[in-house]
């Protein structure tokens, strides 16, 4: 069935009022850096967002997930502000560790390690990404480099990692190693961890484009990490299989984020251009400027469509790798036309930090690799194709 629910549709209105309302009024605290708010800061929104009933309000009480097309609406509706997410505790990594941990999870993992991310007393990072200079695993997975291997009742893990979002202050880590033990024949394995460790180390915190995560992106050194067997998330050997259940539908949260953001610029924007006039008329019409602001209006409602397409096929239980490559390829490259746009329609306000709306050209500049680049996207789909060209030859 693929409808929200009166209840969703109750929450998301409730989440669209607290941003607006409670959120936004924080977009320019001295507590924001380059590296994203500070956690006192997180901790604030966090509780504003708890003392309305609004913390994780994707999650029913039992721990169960509005479907994905409710669940893009809700989270749509938190992205209203950079700070929205953060505050609804449904920003990444966090959103994506919570749905594979309840996933794949053992009663004692959801206990000890996603009880408390649902309760927003902990963030999370996840550890996939490796340095390219190492040669590590990037969009390609399978040249993971960080090694894990048994040790009694426990896994050693050594490797390097890179661009891990919000490593800094976390209290919990998924970390994914490729197994030396003959039996696993190589494959990946992903393990919980509790942070802060002295085996895992961070050499440096990243100087990015993007500036809205917690803890910002690190580059992490993991030395003789020792890990009890039971935390292990799932079977050795099927770490990259279970990734495939975060992987994708993370990719979508991301969208649905961005959208609710590039939805308030383009208010911003059209605000702008309708109340400053330029050469005898208000900048809204004069073509060089509606005509942006319009398109901009088409290609909103394009990413919505394309974004509840790929919910859909999501909460048909499919894994929608297919579908989530295309969405996040058609929504990051459209919401940076959409936030170029909005950049230019302001003129010289467009590019300071007065308003959102240079953030959001920030971010989603950004998106536009993480989460896979929009050219491995492409590859893969174009594989398929070749794949599904093939299957329909005959001889």
């Amino acid at each position: 069935m693929h409808e929200v629910s009166d209840a969703a549709r109750d929450i998301a209105d409730r989440v669209h009022r607290f941003v607006r309302e409670r959120v936004v009024p924080y977009e320019h605290d001295a507590r924001l850096g380059s590296h994203g708010p500070s956690d006192e800061l997180a901790t604030e929104l966090r509780e504003l967002a708890r003392s309305e009933g609004l913390l994780c309000p994707h999650i029913h009480e039992d721990g169960s997930h509005f479907s994905h097309l409710e669940t893009a609406l809700i989270l749509r509706k938190s992205g209203l502000s950079p700070l929205g997410p953060i505050a609804c505790h449904v920003m990444a990594p966090d959103e994506g560790n919570m749905y594979l941990l309840g996933k794949v999870g053992s009663d004692a993992i959801k206990q000890k390690y996603l009880a408390p991310l649902i309760a927003g007393e902990a963030r999370s990072a996840f550890f996939m990404t490796e340095p390219a200079e190492d040669g590590g695993a990037g969009s390609d997975p399978s040249l993971m480099q960080t090694t894990c291997r048994r040790d009694g009742n426990h896994w050693l893990v050594n490797g390097r990692k890179a661009f891990i979002t919000g490593a800094e202050g976390a209290k919990v880590g998924i970390v994914m190693a490729k197994s030396v033990e003959p039996d696993s024949e190589g494959g990946a394995c992903l393990f919980l961890v509790d942070l802060p460790d002295p085996a895992i180390r961070t050499e440096r915190v990243l100087e990015t484009i993007d500036s809205s995560m917690p803890g910002g992106h690190a580059v992490i050194a993991i030395e003789d990490l020792r890990v009890p067997a039971d935390q292990m998330l799932g079977e050795a050997g099927e770490g990259f299989k279970y990734a495939q259940i975060r992987l994708a539908p993370a990719r979508l949260t991301h969208c649905m984020r961005w959208l609710g953001l590039a939805v308030r610029a383009q208010e911003i924007a059209t605000d702008y251009a309708c109340r400053r006039t330029a050469f005898g008329k208000q900048l809204i019409d004069h073509e060089g400027v509606g005509f942006m602001l319009a398109q901009n209006r088409i290609d909103l409602q394009a990413c919505e469509l394309m974004i509840d397409w790929c919910a859909k096929v999501l909460d048909t239980g499919d894994l929608g790798t297919t579908e989530s490559s295309m969405a996040k390829t058609f929504v990051a490259e459209t919401l940076f036309q959409i936030a170029d746009r909005c950049v230019q329609a302001m003129g010289g306000t467009g590019v300071t930090g007065d308003t959102i709306v240079e953030q959001l050209f920030r971010e989603v500049r950004a998106f536009r690799i993480y989460d896979g680049p929009t050219e491995v996207h492409k590859w893969s789909l174009a594989k398929k194709i070749k794949r599904e060209w093939r299957a329909g030859q005959t001889d």
